[in-house]
């Protein structure tokens, strides 16, 4: 009997070193692959947010849009396609544009920090009732998506939008999204950006444009390849009046300063 029960003995020793081994190894294989998994993510954020850092200061030579536009040219063979973009500060920048686009696309851009819930609340129980789903991006999110994705709707574009909106927001101040945006937004076919788009359409530079052609310009941004500010359809006319109440009801130039405030806080 006390052999049997010094056997036993045995092999509940050698059970319990053999668990104790796989638990060792275990936690081992889990150990390297946080450890692989804390390296894929610190590689991904220097990939992204250097970038986005760089962009604070330095003006983009192109934008993801553009690319694929070309690109979409070049395999329709489109000889003739060529980009007009051409950067200017906001200093050159008329600020009746920047009131218009703020009016027409993001009346809050001020104020939120990338995400107008409310817009993005109205916009969900609109669809709920049937009604067609309108857009509720923000500036921010659209600088987002022009600068480094690419058009669509899947669950994975969007998450990369508000991945690139937060880093936006949290490393440039809002009038250099502003900035940004008025530069890559497309007001038509091949036409980036409001120097571009001032000089094709008006020939003038964009520090000169009236509150009627800003307002005109920020109609066309919903659909700027069906939409025309230099040949505008009933529909852009509707539009344009349309922005051009809100940037009054907004306060006109007055309602940048925020922005300005804005700024010497950052």
């Amino acid at each position: 009997m006390a052999a049997g029960c010094g056997g036993s003995s045995i092999r509940r020793a050698r059970g319990s070193d053999r668990r104790a081994g796989r638990e060792r190894q275990r936690g081992r294989v889990t150990g390297v692959l946080l450890r692989y998994l804390g390296i894929a993510l610190l590689t991904w954020l220097l990939f992204t947010a250097t970038p986005v850092l760089l962009l604070r200061w330095l003006p983009p030579l192109t934008s993801a849009f553009m690319v694929q536009a070309r690109v979409a040219a070049w395999r329709a063979h489109q000889r003739d396609y060529h980009t007009d973009f051409r950067w200017v500060s906001l200093e050159q920048i008329s600020p009746h544009v920047a009131i218009a686009v703020i009016a027409s696309e993001d009346q809050q851009f001020p104020f939120h920090a990338g995400f107008d819930f409310n817009s993005i609340r109205e916009a969900v129980r609109a669809s709920e009732h049937g009604k067609r789903l309108r857009g509720a991006s923000t500036i921010s999110q659209q600088v987002a998506k022009n600068l480094f994705l690419w058009p669509g709707h899947s669950f994975v574009r969007k998450a990369l939008e508000a991945y690139f909106t937060v880093l936006i927001e949290t490393l440039w101040p809002k009038e250099r999204i502003l900035e940004m945006y008025l530069n890559v937004a497309q007001f038509g076919d091949g036409i980036y950006g409001v120097e571009a788009a001032a000089q094709r359409f008006w020939h003038k530079p964009a520090q000169r444009l009236s509150s009627a052609e800003a307002a005109t310009l920020a109609a066309v941004l919903p659909n700027p390849l069906r939409l025309h500010a230099d040949r505008p359809s009933h529909y852009v006319i509707a539009r344009r009046d349309w922005i051009l109440a809100q940037m009054r009801d907004l306060g006109g130039d007055a309602y940048l300063r925020a922005l300005e405030s804005e700024r010497h806080a950052r």
